[in-house]
This record gives C-alpha cells, sequence and structure tokens, in this order.
C-alpha cells in the first residue's frame, strides 16, 4: 500500500489535531461511484471519519452507505493520503470496494440540504471532475487534489497532471 503526503499552502509546519477518514473506491460496469451536491456541484468519492471503536472497513461500509445507499464490502486498503492543512493531519485511507446490496442513505442535515446524491461516472469523467476548479477556499482545492491524485495513483492511466 503506497502512502502519500499532501502540504496544503497554510500548513504551519505542525499539527494539533488529526483526523482519519475511509473511502469507498466503488467500480461496477467500469464506472467509479462518487458523491455530488447538487446544490454546489461538488464531488467527492464516498466516505467519512473513523468512529471511536470502529475498526477501519466498518468505517468505509458505513460511510458508503449513508452518503450513497449501496452496501459495499471493502477490499485491503489500497492507498493512504495523508493532508496537512492549517494545523490538522487528515489521514484518508481508501478501499477498493464491490456492491453487495442496496440501503437506505443516511445523509446529515448538511449534506441532505446541500442536495447529495450518488453518481456513476467513468474514471476519466470523475478524473476530469476532479480536475475543475471547486473554488478558492482552500480546504475545498484540498478535497479536489486529494481525491484526483488517489484517482491518479489507482488508475494512472490517462492521469492529467496534478
Amino acid at each position: 500500500m503506497k502512502k502519500i503526503e499532501i502540504i496544503g499552502e497554510s500548513y504551519g509546519g505542525k499539527w494539533v489535531r488529526s483526523r482519519t477518514a475511509c473511502r469507498g473506491i466503488v467500480l461496477r460496469d467500469g464506472k467509479i461511484l462518487l458523491s455530488h451536491e447538487t446544490g454546489s456541484g461538488l464531488w467527492m468519492i464516498p466516505g467519512g471519519g473513523l468512529e471511536p471503536g470502529e475498526t477501519e472497513e466498518a468505517c468505509c461500509i458505513r460511510e458508503v452507505a449513508e452518503e450513497t445507499g449501496f452496501l459495499i464490502r471493502p477490499s485491503a486498503c489500497a492507498l493512504v493520503i495523508e493532508e496537512y492543512v492549517f494545523d490538522l493531519r487528515h489521514t484518508n485511507r481508501y478501499y477498493l470496494g464491490t456492491v453487495e446490496g442496496l440501503c437506505r442513505q443516511n445523509l446529515t442535515e448538511r449534506e441532505a440540504k446541500a442536495g447529495m446524491e450518488p453518481r456513476w461516472l467513468t474514471v476519466e469523467e470523475a478524473k476530469a471532475a476532479f480536475s475543475a476548479r471547486p473554488g478558492d477556499h482552500e480546504m475545498l482545492k484540498m478535497l479536489y487534489r486529494r481525491e484526483l491524485t488517489a484517482l491518479c495513483e489507482l488508475f494512472p492511466e490517462d492521469a492529467p497532471g496534478l
């Protein structure tokens, strides 16, 4: 498993907070499952924060199910990306997964208000979406850089420039 570090412009060289998230790279019929906020146009690889006492695999299953309504079976962690921004180290663990069934989405109030819904894109379309400029907010720029980096690392063919 490869580990990549991404340093944000605002990182001061020392982190005092940390967060771990598990994300699902789910392919079906040549397409990848993404979370899309219809209100803002924001794209994300589904996933989220590890809860106390939760295994990483369980976190990945729960987060993908909550955001997309798809139950998955994750394999071993394929990639780790550590982001450093402000005073935060954000560890993102990417698991390859397969769809095992369907369930009801369980969106947070913020996600529901943003119009989050699952979308299937080709890997090429997903790379293009993450190559677009998401705005000037550093956290959004880091999110898109992280997701594009993950896709280019896991699916290197036709990788656009980072």
